[in-house]
């Protein structure tokens, strides 16, 4: 046969069209093995195994498709076929338009494969438990213990046992170990051990009780194994409440030895050390220790505050204590509470007093992170600490976390991105951590869709009204303000909480409802005791009092309300506003342009932008009121200008801020402004 007959053949017979039939089938067919076979837990040996028999499998078709022919008495030898008989044309028709719906659905699997996965993740990937990995057999979660004390007051201590249990572990780099946010939300002993391991994403539980009887304590402890119910080690601990110190550095080793989990050297000594010899202290630290951790609201920090400063009066040589006082005053001092007794000097003291006592302790560093951070405001020495600390503490979630919250100010979002999924991975339940995540985090990148799948996240686990107020916030920043209004719809109307009232209060202003707005601010302020000094938030609550009372044009009423603000946040001329959490300069600078000082007011805007140069959250914000005051007295070049750059830059604005704000109104009829709103929005 020549060869030009030889290629014609080959056509005639259809063996082109089956090699295309058979690789279009076989991509087919491995992209099924390759997704079916792992839920049906098929080992992948399996899909090796499919592919190699599809490619010997190739040249046996090529070969049958050349020697015989389909025909409608069945499948005879091509030589049986006459000429005139041949049914190949028709065959070959079937063929492309079996290959044509092979190829459809093979495309369809490899897009699904690609994106469907891609666009889950994305939405999810701030969501643990939706797409863990394998989960090692040396992790474990300490569940809250029962307290089986007559004296129901006694859970405080039973609660602190268990803390330091935990925070034991987590100083043991070769375990996995859950932080208590995410434990503490289930019972001392749950029926279903295997789905809790399953949402923790560990392979160990241990339970325990706590008995407290005048000076006695007893302590039961058991590790159990999820997967099997497996009771793997148990013990109790009877002893005086002077010498419980010790028990749980001793359930922290046995947990590592039952795991198989070596300790260093410096772990071992982690582990075992005593915090305090003084009972009274480590009373004193244990009830403060779970007021922090089971409320989150000034009030209750400047409690914990008040019970770590008598921990350290009674046993000055606490470390751990020292170190809590200047991680809980740094918190306070950042959000502007107390500060006659939150002052930099007193966090900066009681930072360098449990560095002096423990310089080797990851919870010393952690105070210095939070000094520096919060009060100094140096970022990258705060960093730095908080780098060390993680080393010391492998397990500590907070930590990941704390290092995202300084790499988001450095700007240095992807590697602060990195961070916050650690600090999920390590506390998996932890509500106000994916709330943060996506009502900060996310939204300040303006990718809305992740921002509302983290905090639908912690509705789902079980949100607190301030979760609603979270996911209206970042509706209202893409624009959503049906759905916004629908969030806040959830929430009691006597609902006070500082940061439910600033999501009503910027739904009311977006939708221009100034009269509800002021209600809503004056119901708040109404219910701060007369003697009691505002809070930065509150402060910027004044501002925007006096805001909408002046679009209302209630001017007289706003001049008020702008002169209170000015004396609440600067009541000397020699007062020195600092930067905060919260943006106090900037409040400043409006509540000054509110009172009609053109002057007063861009300068101390300028100045509240150079106060943030090194923020890359505050700064945007503080270039955002500079703006908008420069808009107010006319200036609407210097104004225009600044916003293509505020549009881009994380923590600026959005086109529903411009399209939705009345501080852009003197700027609506600029067919500048106009081009900025329509180029964003497509």
């Amino acid at each position: 046969m020549k060869i030009d007959n030889f290629f014609v053949e080959l056509k005639r017979r259809n063996v082109y069209k089956v090699a295309v039939a058979y690789a279009v089938a076989s991509w087919l067919l491995i992209q099924i093995a390759t997704q079916v076979f792992p839920f049906f837990e098929i080992p992948n040996w399996a899909v090796r195994l499919v592919v190699l028999l599809l490619i010997a499998g190739f040249p046996v078709a090529l070969v049958f498709s050349w020697a015989f022919e389909i025909t409608p008495e069945g499948v005879v030898r091509e030589s049986e076929v006459g000429t005139g008989k041949s049914f190949t044309r028709h065959t070959g028709r079937k063929i492309v338009a079996l290959t044509v719906v092979l190829a459809v659905l093979a495309a369809g699997l490899l897009v699904f494969q690609l994106w469907g996965p891609r666009k889950l993740q994305s939405a999810q990937s701030n969501v643990p438990g939706e797409n863990a990995g394998p989960i090692s057999d040396k992790s474990v979660a300490v569940l809250p213990f029962e307290n089986l004390s007559d004296d129901k007051s006694n859970a405080y201590f039973t609660e602190g046992i268990q803390d330091e249990i935990l925070t034991r572990l987590s100083k043991i780099a070769a375990l996995k170990v859950i932080s208590r946010t995410s434990t503490m939300k289930y019972k001392s002993a749950p029926d279903n051990l295997r789905e809790v391991g399953k949402q923790l994403g560990v392979a160990h539980i241990l339970e325990g009780s706590v008995q407290k009887i005048a000076n006695a304590v007893h302590v039961n402890v058991q590790l159990i194994r999820t997967a099997t119910d497996e009771h793997l080690w148990a013990e109790s601990y009877n002893r005086k409440l002077d010498d419980v110190f010790g028990v749980e550095g001793e359930v922290a080793s046995a947990i590592a030895e039952q795991l198989d989990a070596k300790l260093s050297g410096a772990e071992q000594k982690a582990v075992t050390e005593k915090p305090t010899q003084n009972t009274a202290a480590y009373d004193a630290y244990l009830r403060a220790l779970s007021i922090e951790h089971n409320n989150y609201n000034y009030e209750a920090y400047v409690q914990a505050e008040r019970g770590y400063e008598q921990a350290v009066q009674l046993d000055p040589n606490f470390a751990l204590a020292w170190a809590r006082l200047a991680i809980m005053r740094s918190f306070l001092y950042f959000n502007a509470i107390e500060l006659n007794k939150n002052t930099a000097t007193a966090v900066r003291e009681a930072a360098d007093r449990a560095m002096a006592l423990a310089p080797e302790a990851g919870e010393s560093r952690v105070a210095q992170g939070a000094y520096r951070y919060r009060v100094a405001r140096d970022f990258e020495g705060a960093l730095a600490a908080y780098q060390e600390a993680q080393k010391r503490l492998p397990n500590s979630s907070l930590v990941f976390e704390y290092m995202a919250f300084v790499q988001r100010r450095l700007g240095r979002w992807t590697e602060a991105e990195v961070n916050y999924k650690k600090a999920l991975a390590l506390d998996p339940r932890d509500i106000q951590l994916l709330s943060a995540m996506g009502n900060e985090f996310y939204s300040y990148l303006r990718r809305f869709d992740e921002a509302l799948a983290s905090i639908d996240r912690a509705l789902q686990i079980g949100g607190n009204p301030s979760e609603y107020a979270a996911k209206a916030g970042v509706l209202q920043n893409a624009g959503q303000l049906e759905e916004a209004r629908k969030e806040l719809a959830q929430i009691r109307e006597d609902a006070l909480d500082d940061w439910i009232i600033s999501a009503r209060v910027g739904q009311a202003i977006y939708e221009r409802h100034f009269d509800e707005a002021i209600k809503v601010i004056e119901r708040k302020l109404n219910a701060i005791p007369k003697d009691q000094a505002l809070d930065s938030f509150q402060e910027m609550f004044l501002v925007q009092l006096g805001q909408c009372q002046e679009w209302l044009g209630r001017r007289d009423e706003a001049l008020q309300s702008y002169s209170r603000a000015v004396s609440a946040i600067k009541p000397t001329p020699e007062t020195v506003v600092e930067p905060d959490a919260n943006g106090t300069p900037s409040s400043l600078a409006l509540a000054y342009a509110g009172l009609g000082e053109k002057e007063k007011a861009l300068q101390q805007a300028q100045a509240a932008v150079k106060a943030y140069e090194t923020d890359a959250i505050n700064k945007p914000q503080a270039e955002t009121a500079l703006a908008q005051i420069q808009a107010r007295f006319g200036d609407h070049d210097a104004a225009i200008a600044a916003l293509p750059h505020l549009l881009e830059v994380p923590a600026g604005l959005t086109t529903a801020n411009l399209k939705l704000d009345p501080f852009w109104d003197p700027l609506r009829k600029d067919p500048r402004f106009q081009r900025l709103c329509e180029e964003k929005s497509k």
